[in-house]
């Protein structure tokens, strides 16, 4: 049950922000919103104010804004004309679309903030765990529990830091201040280019010293506009990680059998739910900004089906044929259709046949 009811908040507050962006543009520029749905299919309950009818619909799976005149057939009286979205400039209607995704971000930017505000951020020190046999830090004296202060006069406050430096060092000698017991001294090492795997699993090369983690982990508090920049750069950082992942799946570099659907959401849901509220919340951040990017997609009745169309018909002149249009929305529910079907695939293998025993 608390997997059930995590799962219905996060999506819940998911598609309200989704759905939430469409419709606040779509009224800045005067088109007028006669659904907002959260869910699919027969309407449980809602409330009508003026001509919007505002929803909440028996499949929870989704929700949809829908708009006076969005279907380009349409037939509208007179009156209509002004709120129809068909009748808008083709930016305006671009704009629109392109709010439902960029809303998902701007929450995943809104939680990371309240988190960092709030819980502050973890740092992993530079304190070594491990020094490998035969590495450049075990010639170089280096033992565990030693703590790097700083390289090459840079001072080291993380083990991101450190590993930043030795990474980029392209194989030049580095100075090295260690702490240890109280102490100071200097050590000069040259970091040595290391096969190793990626997150990816992919095999690449980067300068190493030989040392691991010891694991020590603080919190440091964050001000309000410092607090603001780390959910910005926190973003980015988990967008452009899974922009890379969906590139891996597509090359194969990547199983598909990573994807995940609404029962494995739904589980993680509730595993972050009973780590905690801040877990549950980052949890949720990361789930915005895979639905962006998902939704912006190229793929008819995604979208970013309909910005490419949108981005056709400014290079154009004229709306795409309307059959052509068709088509395509047919292609893109067979395309989702067939993802839904594997994923739901791969999340049943997962409970069916990846549990110990």
């Amino acid at each position: 049950m608390n997997s059930i009811l995590a799962f219905i908040i996060v999506l819940g507050v998911l598609i309200f922000f989704h759905e939430f962006g469409h419709f606040i543009v779509a009224r800045l520029f005067g088109v007028g919103v006669e659904k907002f749905s959260l869910g699919f299919g027969p309407r449980i309950l809602g409330k009508k104010s003026g001509i919007t009818d505002y929803r909440i619909s028996a499949i929870p799976l989704g929700g949809y804004v829908k708009m006076v005149g969005e279907e380009p057939d349409a037939e509208l009286d007179p009156e209509q004309i002004p709120l129809s979205f068909t009748h808008k400039p083709v930016w305006q209607r671009f704009l629109i679309v392109a709010a439902g995704p960029f809303f998902n971000v701007l929450l995943a930017v809104l939680i990371f903030f309240v988190i960092f505000v709030f819980a502050g951020t973890y740092v992993l020190q530079p304190t070594v765990g491990q020094v490998g046999d035969g590495t450049p830090a075990a010639a170089a004296g280096i033992k565990a529990g030693d703590r790097i202060v700083a390289i090459n006069g840079n001072p080291v406050d993380s083990w991101d830091d450190m590993a930043r430096i030795i990474s980029g060092s392209e194989g030049n000698p580095l100075r090295v201040v260690v702490k240890r017991d109280g102490e100071r001294f200097e050590a000069e090492l040259t970091p040595r280019l290391t096969p190793t795997n990626n997150l990816f699993g992919e095999e690449i090369k980067r300068y190493v010293i030989g040392v691991t983690a010891a694991g020590d982990v603080v919190t440091r508090e964050l001000g309000f506009f410092e607090s603001l920049g780390q959910s910005v750069v926190q973003t980015w950082r988990v967008t452009e990680l899974t922009v890379v992942s969906i590139v891996k799946i597509i090359q194969g570099t990547v199983s598909t059998k990573t994807l995940g659907g609404p029962i494995m959401i739904a589980q993680m849901a509730g595993q972050q739910a009973r780590e905690g509220i801040t877990n549950l919340a980052f949890f949720t951040a990361l789930i915005s900004i895979n639905l962006a990017i998902l939704n912006i997609l190229p793929i008819p009745v995604l979208d970013g089906g309909h910005l490419l169309f949108f981005l056709i018909e400014a290079i154009i002149g004229r709306p795409v044929n309307l059959r052509v249009r068709e088509i395509a929305q047919q292609a893109g529910i067979f395309l989702l259709l067939l993802l839904m079907v594997y994923v739901f695939y791969n999340d049943i293998t997962r409970i069916f046949f990846s549990q110990p025993g």
